[in-house]
């Protein structure tokens, strides 16, 4: 009984933790969808925001792709507040901690991935006007196909 217990106490909790992250407001989206090759020649987006001491920011990606063997693929985030430098943010699309949407499929060393994933979360500690700036870099592969690649911003 106390494991029936447990078990329906984790299930109830792990809801309302995922669903907390799942329905959180999405309050800007930056359609990058290809990959920048170098610094020079960047294909950046960016988006602003007007944020509040004690926001919480989740800074999710939503992914749809093809390639063969292994490719790097790298977010790279810069933040302003103000015009001022903040912060940067890098992460891999593929390494999440929430994923929704996913489909994998990975046959004779090709890969097609779709997904929504949470990456990262930032906490705002002044009030202010927030610029986030996006670009995709990835490892020279030949056979990557991005049908999507946005980051979305969720509070």
């Amino acid at each position: 009984m106390k494991k029936l217990i447990s078990l329906v106490t984790f299930v109830v909790l792990s809801i309302s933790i995922n669903s907390c992250a799942l329905f959180a407001k999405e309050v800007a989206r930056l359609p990058i969808n290809k990959v920048s090759m170098d610094n020079k020649q960047a294909l950046s987006k960016e988006t602003q925001l007007t944020l509040v001491k004690g926001e919480k920011v989740a800074i999710w990606s939503e992914m749809n792709m093809e390639y063969e063997g292994d490719v790097l693929l790298l977010f790279k985030i810069e933040i302003l507040k103000d015009g001022k430098e903040f912060k940067s943010i890098e992460f891999d699309p593929r390494d999440k901690n929430v994923s929704i949407k996913e489909v994998l499929i990975h046959k004779n060393g090709k890969t097609k991935w779709r997904f929504q994933g949470k990456n990262a979360k930032i906490l705002i500690e002044e009030d202010g006007i927030y610029t986030f700036k996006g670009i995709l870099v990835a490892s020279e592969n030949s056979s990557l196909i991005l049908h999507k690649a946005e980051l979305i911003f969720k509070t």
